[in-house]
């Protein structure tokens, strides 16, 4: 009998020393934590985000699915020209604002972007889904 309880004693005791955060002789890393969707990057503001971005007029310049074109940049990836940090509210505040010519900081694109969507006008509902699609584009 008493062969049996230390085996399992050792057992017990090495698995709670790992579940509490004891490392393995791996020397693995822990992946650091994604960033919080934001509340308003919901299925729904993706979605009218999405068809307003590529049957708009944001496809145009920022190319099918973010992925860059002649006038504006990728949005597809860790990259930001306007700011450091994609998140939501950087994304939403710059599509309220738009790009002035003045403002462009990467002097291959010569085209502002229009607050609001420029000639597209977006509410507020729809300012809030473009940039929710938009935040899905970098942040998969």
């Amino acid at each position: 009998m008493r062969r049996l309880l230390l085996p399992a004693a050792l057992l017990l005791t090495a698995t709670g020393c790992l579940s509490m955060g004891g490392s393995s002789s791996r020397g693995t890393a822990a992946k650091p934590a994604a960033p919080p969707r934001p509340a308003l990057v919901t299925a729904a503001n993706v979605a009218l985000g999405d068809s307003l971005f590529n049957n708009g007029g944001c496809m145009r310049c920022h190319g099918a699915k973010g992925v860059g074109g002649a006038n504006g940049p990728a949005l597809n990836d860790q990259q930001w020209v306007q700011f450091a940090e994609g998140t939501y509210e950087n994304i939403r505040a710059l599509i309220v604002s738009g790009v002035p010519a003045a403002k462009i900081t990467d002097p291959s694109r010569k085209n502002p972007m229009g607050a609001r969507g420029g000639r597209m006008n977006l509410s507020d509902a729809q300012i809030d889904a473009v940039a929710a699609y938009v935040w899905t584009l970098s942040h998969p």
